[in-house]
């Protein structure tokens, strides 16, 4: 046994006081999100700060160790520990703000519930046979979404804004499946989405469009477009919204996506609008100068969303 050298002995300090250092900047500067977010987010965080104290008491504890492959594997776990904050950090999210978490209350024609997994929107009284089952965009707080689709239970529709394990929408691609087993009164579903949530919700959709029960009828795009091609496949009616200052899904992004969606594909543009104005999150990394006010870019969003489920539910009454 020989002393560990320095370089080692503060790699591991510095690495674990890292890790504390971002689960406590996560915690403190998006509370909410982590708070009302996907358990599994909240679970990295908790195992984070318990290895980073672990690793500071051993380290400081034991000053000798052996040399040769025992200090090699200490130096990766390194380099592996400070990838994973880096991830901690990166996976942090956008929490939801006014007017989102005050449509979150119940009221009115609208009974809001939300567990761990879910947030639930439903018109009280005679519910529409469609639902709405809306995927949240990358790392942003399912409830941010609660304002701009509320309208559409106030309007009879189901909605269901799954909660994404860590934030990230490929992480819940079963989530659609959940919604039409929870709510077996819903006959139809339009699957939407924001951003990277649309791209799921799209798969979702092209998937379910031919299903006997609880079929997707409808894709509803919010700053968002599909991955691949899904123009000789899908077989839903869709409805693409974008802003003409979204600086992530750009409007040349948005028009390029025409050619990978069905010919009777319906577009409406928000003039000013950027990526953040689809839900009530703040300001996002990247995307562009909006010119026109929250209120206004959610106001039209809504009315846009609210006539393409009507349309579809009116379409389907016998």
């Amino acid at each position: 046994m020989t002393r560990t050298p320095a370089w080692l002995f503060w790699s591991e300090i510095v690495a674990a006081s890292l890790g504390l250092a971002a689960v406590a900047w996560a915690l403190l500067t998006e509370t909410g999100g982590v708070l009302h977010g996907h358990p599994a987010y909240l679970v990295m965080l908790a195992v984070t700060a318990l290895v980073a104290v672990t690793v500071i008491v051993l380290s400081i504890m034991r000053r000798r160790s052996r040399p040769g492959w025992r200090r090699g594997l200490r130096g990766i776990a390194v380099v592996l520990g400070l990838l994973w904050v880096l991830s901690v950090a990166w996976l942090r999210p956008f929490t939801a703000i006014s007017p989102a978490l005050e449509a979150m209350e119940d009221g009115g024609a609208v009974a809001v519930s939300e567990t761990a997994t879910a947030i639930v929107l439903e018109p009280v009284g005679d519910p529409s046979p469609v639902g709405v089952f809306f995927q949240p965009g990358a790392l942003v707080d399912a409830r941010a979404y609660a304002a701009v689709l509320r309208p559409l239970a106030e309007g009879g529709h189901t909605v269901v804004i799954p909660k994404q394990p860590l934030g990230i929408a490929f992480f819940a691609t079963g989530a659609f499946d959940s919604a039409r087993e929870a709510h077996p009164d819903v006959n139809a579903w339009v699957a939407g989405g924001h951003s990277l949530g649309g791209v799921v919700a799209t798969i979702s959709a092209d998937a379910a469009d031919a299903d006997a029960t609880a079929p997707a009828v409808g894709l509803l795009l919010f700053g968002s477009y599909p991955a691949g091609d899904v123009s000789g496949t899908l077989e839903t009616a869709v409805e693409s919204i974008s802003g003409t200052r979204d600086g992530l899904s750009t409007p040349e992004d948005i028009e390029a996506s025409r050619a990978n969606l069905p010919e009777d594909a319906q577009f409406t543009v928000i003039e000013g609008a950027s990526h953040a104005q689809f839900g009530d999150y703040g300001p996002q990394p990247g995307d562009g100068e909006p010119l026109i006010s929250d209120d206004e870019a959610r106001s039209q969003i809504s009315a846009a969303a609210v006539a393409f489920v009507d349309r579809i539910a009116a379409a389907l009454e016998p």
